[in-house]
């Protein structure tokens, strides 16, 4: 399959079938590695920072470079929180090797936007996706990208795929704006099946506690938040409109390439 940022194949590795994800050249992608993205993403050494800085053709090498190991960083951390991503195994000369994902009968698990749901399985499955994102909150990361474009249904339930734009929560000021972006996918996928969601307001509930030192992979949570009236970022509505386009265009392209 073909996505915003990589191709994926099945491949067999040590008589085990598992994923290649096989990153694309930066011009040929169709997600931007926006400055959002990447702010204050930590590099190894100095040298790499000053040439990142400069634009030389190192330093975009070495962007390139830190932007596929974000997602094996990712990876490994949410794994460790008890977040359900694939399992990686390797990651050489942009080709992660992870976990192939299967439904219940060992095909490659489908996509959320190629499955059909009951309201009470898709109520289910938000409950389920919800959990996911305070644990990785938690654990101080926003995806940053979620949708049912993200998401496969396998045999154990939803897994989180695609994190190589993955942002740390605290040293990232657009990180609000992203988990709550994310949040509301989740929302306006599954409220076409289970339209009660709809009125619910997850994201802003979970920031919120973030924000007061009060999440926990625990948390109860009741979907609804109390604006405090504060004016709005005019900068950050902007963006969140540019960023619609850009995914509704993207959207497209993925559609055009299925047929």
């Amino acid at each position: 399959m073909s996505g915003k940022e990589a191709m994926v194949f099945v491949v067999r590795s040590g008589g085990e079938a598992r994923c290649a994800k096989v990153y694309k050249e930066a011009d040929k992608r169709s997600f931007r590695q926006a400055v959002d993205y990447t702010e204050n993403r930590k590099t190894r050494n100095s040298r790499q920072a000053r040439a990142m800085a400069r634009g030389s053709r190192f330093g975009r090498a070495s962007q390139e470079k830190a932007w596929q190991s974000a997602e094996v960083d990712a990876l490994h951390r949410l794994a460790a929180a008890g977040v359900r991503v694939p399992r990686p195994y390797n990651f050489h000369e942009g080709v992660l090797l992870m976990e192939l994902v299967t439904d219940g009968e060992g095909n490659a698990a489908p996509r959320l936007n190629d499955v059909d749901l009951t309201a009470d399985e898709a109520t289910m499955l938000h409950d389920r996706l919800i959990c996911e994102v305070v644990r990785m909150l938690a654990a101080g990361v926003v995806h940053g990208d979620l949708s049912e474009f993200n998401i496969l249904l396998g045999a154990d339930g939803p897994v989180i795929i695609d994190l190589p734009q993955a942002v740390d929560a605290a040293g990232n000021n657009h990180a609000p704006r992203m988990l709550v972006r994310d949040v509301d996918n989740l929302r306006r996928f599954f409220g076409g099946f289970a339209p009660a969601l709809l009125a619910t307001d997850y994201g802003k509930e979970i920031w919120s506690l973030y924000q007061s030192g009060r999440l926990h992979a625990e948390v109860a949570l009741t979907g609804r938040f109390e604006d405090d009236g504060a004016p709005a970022d005019l900068e950050a509505v902007m963006r969140e409109i540019d960023d619609a386009r850009l995914e509704e265009a993207a959207k497209q392209m993925r559609l055009l390439e299925r047929e």
